[in-house]
């Protein structure tokens, strides 16, 4: 079920668009863990309605991209 709360409608907006941003950098040099988090970011604000563990989730993956952006 989707939960239409400002902030995770918010969330989403942002983190989906990060994720957006992420899948064409790992595209454009061809290397999978940026492509992976991306989809990761795009795609895991549908299955969480939890507000806190949304931007958790959020911030955790951020931080895992700002670690495998390069190899």
């Amino acid at each position: 079920m989707l939960n239409f709360d400002p902030y995770n409608i918010l969330a989403g907006f942002i983190f989906g668009t990060i994720g957006w941003g992420a899948f064409m950098y790992g595209k454009r040099l061809d290397l999978w863990q940026p492509r992976a988090i991306g989809v990761g970011l795009m795609v895991y604000p549908y299955f969480i309605t939890n507000s806190w563990l949304l931007w958790g989730a959020g911030v955790g993956l951020l931080v895992l991209l700002y670690f495998y952006h390069r190899e």
